[in-house]
């Protein structure tokens, strides 16, 4: 049930995402959820136990260590009261998971400092209510599952009137839809001939069975504190009491705190515009991991690591020679990988937007270079500060920094580099160059909003010059020629199209005889991107 639950929530991650973005795809709280509950199915699959103890604990921990953002979090707290509740029970009918459905609710609540009605813990809260109710109805799990859901369903439609940024959006609140999916695909798996197989938590988003999932997408709220911090304190067996006085020291910094222990590590989730004191805070207590910071006022969601396992630190190779200098870039897509590789870059971890990669990432993979100074290109703006971390926290290699906040700008700061090139000169030189490009880009609205004067309708075009939207249109090809035509100016020289995964070589070649006839002293190049969700990243300088 835990499997089919966790597969049920990556089939519809996509969909529980839509309901918390902006009109670009950006929103994480269905992938955060989806990768939190992957790793406790991941756990729940290893442990091969057939004793409802062993399962419940073991998914408990593996959705602690990979819980992510504040959904996630909260998800974990909601498994660990679970497993609490199941201690030493080879097997639970109804009033027990009844009782465990009380227990994971109260653990939730109290891993958060502040808790706020209209969100996934009110839906658990409504589904716990539903399963004390139905436990001395019935004993068939079956119908008392079913119950619950039938249930949670009408808190979760009772959330925006709850949150005022869900009624003014016209939507339910995400990470209560979330959880719902998890008890619908462990309700699935109950009327199964077949036991379920874990799937890669990749996969792509099905119609749904009821009509929340349609519902818009949650509008930005004002941020109090910009930086969303997360990362596991590494400690054996934690005193109460520490967790308690770190708990209230998050307090006076920030909010969104989830302070949470377990045997050897502590998590923390803090909202805060002082990541350092946080930090700093910690380390009196142990070690730390997982380090994750995202910019919350640049990215109206907090962000995720892309993979649900960070690969393992690998130390050079000894056949490796060393260099002066070595080179991470991130990015996403075939395509624009193999150009990174072949203008020297050394490492590409593959992200971008709406799966920005952590500073763990950016540290692993600054690991495996042989190299004293390395230069880091985050090719957004999100992955900057993840960047910048890095940075601070490497001390055998010095980093270098390039605020790229595209991949233009990345490619740009490649043709900077100089093989025998003093680092401190090529570094200004790289920063200077990412100063000389426009960047262009064309997505897609998930949802029906409006952004100042421009009325956007869901599946609408989005032409954004720089991150702003500067077009909106019903066609493509129409609405990329439009945005062309306000970004190429009389100074621009070279004009590069990279077309994602989604577009055909035919159309692109058509966009760049466009541009060779409408801007005849640009020259043009068409290259394959294979990136995601952007139908065209061009380049203009």
């Amino acid at each position: 049930m835990i499997i089919a639950g966790a597969n049920e929530l990556a089939s519809n991650k996509q969909l529980v995402d839509a309901m918390n973005v902006f009109p670009v795809p950006d929103g994480d709280t269905g992938t955060n959820m989806s990768l939190t509950v992957m790793a406790a199915a991941r756990e729940a699959e290893k442990n091969g136990s057939l004793q409802v103890a062993d399962i419940a604990k073991a998914a408990s921990g593996g959705a602690l260590r990979g819980a992510r953002g504040n959904s996630g979090v909260i998800t974990s707290q909601i498994f660990r009261g679970f497993a609490k509740a199941l201690e030493g029970m080879e097997e639970a009918g109804v009033q027990e998971l009844a009782a465990a459905a009380e227990q994971a609710v109260k653990t939730a609540y109290k891993a958060v400092m502040k808790p706020k009605e209209g969100t996934i813990l009110t839906v658990a809260r409504g589904c716990a209510e539903a399963a004390v109710r139905l436990a001395e109805e019935t004993d068939e799990i079956e119908v008392f599952l079913k119950g619950i859901i039938e249930d949670g369903h009408k808190v979760l439609a009772q959330t925006p009137e709850m949150l005022p940024v869900l009624k003014q959006a016209g939507v339910v609140d995400a990470g209560g839809r979330g959880l719902l999916y998890i008890l619908e695909g462990a309700l699935k798996q109950l009327g199964g001939d077949l036991p379920v197989t874990l799937q890669d938590g990749q996969s792509t988003a099905v119609a749904p069975e009821t009509n929340f999932a349609s519902l818009a997408s949650v509008e930005n709220e004002s941020i109090t504190f910009g930086y969303c911090t997360e990362f596991f304190i590494n400690v054996d067996h934690p005193d109460e009491a520490v967790t308690t006085g770190l708990k209230a020291y998050l307090g006076t910094i920030g909010d969104s705190i989830v302070c949470v222990a377990d045997d050897d590590i502590i998590k923390i989730h803090v909202h805060t515009d002082h990541p350092g004191l946080a930090i700093e805070k910690a380390l009196t207590i142990g070690s730390l991991s997982g380090l994750k910071i995202d910019n919350m006022r640049e990215q109206h969601t907090n962000k995720i690591n892309f993979s649900a396992e960070a690969p393992k630190a690998e130390a050079p190779k000894a056949e490796q020679p060393k260099k002066d200098v070595g080179f991470v870039s991130i990015s996403a897509g075939e395509g624009l990988t193999k150009i990174f590789k072949n203008l020297g870059v050394d490492e590409v971890i593959e992200g971008g937007q709406t799966m920005n990669p952590s500073t763990e990432d950016i540290l692993n993979a600054v690991d495996k270079i042989n190299a004293e100074h390395i230069f880091i290109l985050p090719n957004n703006k999100n992955i900057i500060l993840a960047a910048e971390q890095a940075a601070k926290l490497s001390e055998e290699k010095k980093l270098h920094v390039i605020p790229s906040r595209s991949v233009p700008e990345g490619i740009s700061a490649m043709f900077c580099y100089e093989h025998d090139a003093d680092p401190d000169e090529m570094e200004a030189a790289m920063k200077d160059a990412i100063q000389q490009v426009d960047t262009a880009t064309v997505t897609f609205a998930v949802r029906d909003t409006s952004i100042g004067d421009k009325q956007i309708k869901e599946g609408n075009i989005l032409g954004m010059l720089n991150d702003e939207i500067e077009v909106v249109a019903e066609d493509v090809m129409e609405g990329t020629k439009e945005l062309l035509r306000n970004a190429i100016t009389e100074e621009s020289e070279v004009v590069s199209i990279y077309y994602g995964a989604d577009t055909a070589e035919e159309d692109a070649k058509e966009l760049s005889a466009f541009i060779e006839e409408e801007f005849p002293d640009c020259e043009v190049e068409v290259q394959d991107g294979g990136q995601p969700l952007y139908y065209y990243i061009i380049s203009i300088e």
